[in-house]
């Protein structure tokens, strides 16, 4: 994949265009300005000349006064820059002609056109000139055809000067606005400069480390927030992994220790088969402990990366909890416990998934209900919501631990290590099970006992 173009090249790139498009705007548009405006003195000179041509043609009277109104013809040319003037009759006879340039060799304008004049641009080989074409009636009653004629070569000149000027100013602007803009922008990454090499600087042992969006420009206000979000978010996930890795290797250390100590004991002396099976059987119950105990932290492991898809049906819950209290009778008999349960409801989920969690909240309930107690299961439903209440009596929880049941690894009484009690992993289960149902769950406890609500979508 081709890597995309720095910034800083971007941007010079950017400001030479820019400096580009506004000096030829600028540029075209002063020329233009000034073409028009040399043209229109132009043509309003060669109205000028023809006007008083004009006024002169209708003094006259069969030939008498020629010789005078040449005589004013050249002294009203002596005004003007270097006009050139030609009056001839209809069959072509001229009348007059100052020196310069044989106006008769200037096209004629097609037939038809309008009779009042016409400007055209000639060149007679050596220099350009602006004409007009007249057509006049003189006093003695004949038409007269008058062509006046003004050199632009000096506009022309001049224009093209200007032309050459305005490419290099063009030129010089674009090398000019590309060098300043490179420098500006160099200026304006210093900030972003700043932020990357604070940045490199935070590794696993810094990730307290944030950046003062205080201190950043504007623009960068918002970068800087983004990544101290991120860094929390990363501060609190390392902190997590941290501390469930410390929870496996010390939940783990306690079924190893023991699997070690009842193997070396085993082998200590010579033993019958009987006793060698014992301790087979003994050891066969930490090895279930370590296999429920991997099985549930591979569960939470695919709910953190999403990894455990739900195969959502309709659900009786009644139904479900009724099979439960089926599987758990014999163990809750033999805690002297009763199971209660209240109302009805329906909702759509993973059988398997909701299974499990209301299966480790009754497991969890039976364990802590005092004896000839009840286990209560209340269920409510509405339009919006499926309630699923889990009350157990006993000693209430203290405030500290009802914020942290569902933790890894978090026991209320860190002294309950029997295996049969888990590994501290049921509750965190029930959480992301429930989450993954875009549910809730909350702990409360007082006098009356400890109750495990849920919400779900209805």
């Amino acid at each position: 994949m081709r890597r995309p173009t720095s910034l800083t090249l971007r941007l010079t790139l950017m400001f030479g265009a820019v400096a580009t498009v506004v000096l030829l705007t600028f540029g075209f548009i002063i020329e233009h300005l000034l073409s028009e405006h040399f043209k229109a003195e132009d043509i309003k000179e060669l109205h000028m000349i023809t006007q008083v041509v004009e006024q002169s043609l209708a003094t006259l009277q069969s030939g008498r006064n020629l010789a005078q109104l040449k005589q004013r013809f050249d002294d009203l040319l002596v005004g003007h820059h270097g006009p050139q003037l030609r009056i001839s009759d209809a069959a072509g006879k001229l009348l007059y002609s100052n020196p310069g340039p044989d106006l008769s060799r200037v096209p004629r304008p097609p037939a038809g056109q309008s009779p009042p004049g016409d400007i055209q641009q000639w060149n007679d080989g050596k220099h350009n000139y602006r004409v007009l074409f007249k057509q006049a009636s003189g006093g003695n009653g004949l038409p007269y055809t008058i062509i006046t004629a003004v050199a632009i070569d000096f506009h022309l000149h001049f224009l093209n000067t200007f032309h050459r000027t305005l490419w290099l100013m063009v030129l010089g602007g674009i090398a000019a606005m590309g060098i300043m803009g490179w420098m500006a922008v160099r200026h304006g990454h210093r900030p972003l400069h700043s932020m990357v090499d604070r940045i490199s600087r935070i590794s696993a042992s810094e990730l307290n480390t944030r950046l003062t969006p205080e201190a950043v420009p504007a623009e960068l206000t918002e970068l800087a927030a983004s990544f101290n979000e991120m860094l929390q978010r990363m501060e609190e996930a390392f902190n997590r992994l941290s501390n469930f890795s410390a929870d496996i290797a010390h939940e783990l250390r306690t079924p190893v220790t023991n699997l070690m100590t009842q193997t070396q004991v085993a082998l200590s002396q010579v033993r019958s088969a009987e006793e060698y099976q014992e301790i087979l059987y003994s050891n066969m119950e930490e090895y279930e402990r370590m296999a429920q105990m991997v099985g549930d932290m591979l569960f939470l492991a695919k709910a953190d990366n999403e990894l455990n898809p739900l195969h959502t049906e309709e659900i009786d819950l009644e139904s479900e909890l009724h099979n439960l209290f089926d599987y758990y009778e014999a163990w809750a008999e033999g805690h002297r416990v009763s199971l209660k349960l209240e109302g009805s409801a329906r909702v759509q989920g993973d059988r398997l998934m909701l299974r499990r969690a209301l299966s480790n909240l009754l497991s969890n309930a039976i364990r802590y209900t005092p004896e000839n107690r009840s286990v209560t299961v209340r269920l409510d439903q509405t339009k919006e919501q499926v309630t699923i209440v889990v009350q157990n009596p006993g000693t209430p929880l203290p405030a500290e631990h009802l914020t942290r049941v569902f933790d890894r690894f978090y026991r209320t009484d860190p002294s309950r290590q029997r295996s049969g009690e888990g590994a501290g992993l049921g509750l965190a289960i029930v959480k992301t099970i429930i989450e993954a149902h875009g549910g809730k769950i909350i702990a409360t406890s007082d006098q009356s006992g400890t109750r495990f609500s849920i919400t779900l979508p209805g």
